[in-house]
């Protein structure tokens, strides 16, 4: 059986200090759901403060973003083994920000994927489409193409170690959500391809998310749906009372 997978992303939020005591509040007050896998995803900042916070719990470390390449002339950008080596075991890949604001493209999704994988780290790589695309009718053509380009070249033993974020844009942040039926659609087809690309057996292992607006309100039906293996989880994250709702809504999907 997969294991649920709730992760937080801060995004652009918290000073050190701040991300301290949120990644303190989150490992208390998370601390009984043994059947959840639980991520705090802050700042680039507050990476080592938070990992010295989290590091002996059952909580995880992950960052935004990362770059392609090891290290070198490139101003600005994080490498996969800067990461690990502040203790990330997790990596946002293609969020829709990113995408959006950076002009991120596939190719580029996929380069980070595959540096990422190289190094040790769990790619979460997002996928969605915008709400042109789904009122065009295009959110299957879209969301299998960013799937396809995302994991080419990508092995079966290391697809396995992928999580996908299905995050349709037009419901990140919006306070707009996809209802748990149409997400749960959408994810069995992203399992259904996964399936194609490498086997029934990967397919049915892989874990994929559901992202945008999600909240303790409605994390409990999100979280009932057969297909859906967890949330990542935006502006509820920076509460730990909601964002523990949430890991239990991950918790009761198990039971």
């Amino acid at each position: 059986m997969r294991k649920p997978i709730i992760a937080g992303n801060w995004k652009m939020n918290g000073i050190i200090a701040e991300a301290e005591q949120l990644s303190r509040q989150v490992a208390e007050q998370t601390a009984t759901y043994n059947e959840v896998e639980v991520v705090v995803i802050p700042v680039f900042t507050a990476l080592t403060k938070v990992y010295d916070v989290i590091k002996d719990t059952h909580v995880r470390l992950g960052a935004q973003d990362l770059f392609w390449e090891e290290k070198g002339a490139y101003t600005g950008e994080v490498s996969p083994s800067m990461l690990r080596d502040v203790g990330c075991e997790y990596v946002v890949v293609g969020h829709s920000e990113r995408r959006q604001y950076f002009h991120e493209t596939d190719e580029d999704v996929n380069k980070k994927v595959k540096a990422a994988l190289s190094y040790g780290l769990k790619p979460i790589m997002c996928i969605g489409e915008t709400l042109e695309q789904r009122e065009a009718g295009l959110t299957e053509q879209v969301v299998i193409g960013q799937l396809q380009a995302g994991l080419r070249d990508v092995s079966t033993e290391e697809v396995e170690k992928i999580v996908v974020a299905y995050e349709p844009v037009w419901a990140i942040g919006t306070g707009r959500t996809a209802s748990a039926e149409e997400a749960n659609r959408v994810i069995g087809l992203i399992r259904n391809t996964v399936k194609k690309l490498y086997s029934e057996a990967v397919g049915e292992a892989i874990r994929i998310q559901y992202g945008g607006s999600v909240k303790d309100s409605n994390a409990d039906e999100i979280m009932q749906q057969p297909e859906i293996d967890g949330c990542l989880v935006g502006g509820a994250s920076l509460d730990a009372t909601a964002f523990t709702a949430i890991v239990a809504a991950g918790a009761k999907s198990v039971c």
